[in-house]
């Protein structure tokens, strides 16, 4: 999965699981105070991402992730890692 694939999928999930405004969800966006998306949020967030990339995913590899660039790049470095 390269990072274009990975936004598209990340975009998806907002938009339907959050009710995210799809313009909004810009690389430079941050996740918790652009897009409202507070810690129970990240919590389903992690979980559908684990379903939908098969991936076991480790809460320490987000804990810095304050953007979308950010966890597009966490996403795409454990996918390269596998």
């Amino acid at each position: 999965m390269n990072s274009e694939q990975i936004l598209k999928m990340v975009k998806t999930i907002l938009v339907e699981e959050f009710e995210t405004d799809e313009a909004a969800i810009v690389p430079d966006a941050n996740i918790y105070e652009d897009l409202d998306i507070d810690s129970i949020d990240v919590v389903d967030l992690v979980v559908r991402l684990r379903t939908e990339t098969g991936k076991v995913i480790q809460p320490e590899n987000f804990k810095q992730v304050r953007t979308i660039k950010d966890l597009t790049d966490a996403l795409e470095d454990m996918m390269q890692s596998d």
